[in-house]
């Protein structure tokens, strides 16, 4: 048995476990977009939000207005759970989404865009 134990200790980490972080849900509540980068919203009151440790880590990151590619990264979850985390952080009013490309956006806007994404990740 604790061949068995060592063996799936080794595989690393299961991409099941970060599901449990959204109740095993896959949709966000608002739409996301990879690149759309999430701002942290001042504290009402003065008062630290009662979140949980990633949830906690997320707003924390977001002071820096990263993205959604960028959060996933930094924190250690798949995409899919970061989108659902950080929409529902939007609808508790912890984070706002900052303004995306819109389908008028120019060459040069959207190039800029691009850009600012790949440098965030590769300062992770």
């Amino acid at each position: 048995m604790n061949d068995e134990h060592d063996e799936a200790s080794e595989r690393g980490p299961s991409l099941v476990r970060p599901y449990s972080l959204t109740s095993g849900r896959t949709k966000p509540a608002v739409e996301l977009a990879l690149e759309a980068l999430i701002q942290t919203m001042p504290l009402r009151d003065n008062q630290p939000p009662d979140l949980g440790d990633i949830e906690a880590t997320i707003v924390a990151l977001c002071a820096q207005s990263p993205s959604v590619a960028e959060i996933a990264a930094r924190v250690g979850v798949p995409i899919g759970v970061a989108r659902v985390l950080v929409a529902d952080l939007v609808e508790a009013g912890h984070l706002r989404i900052l303004a995306t490309l819109q389908d008028d956006s120019s060459d040069s806007e959207r190039r800029e865009l691009i850009e600012r994404v790949l440098g965030g990740l590769r300062n992770i």
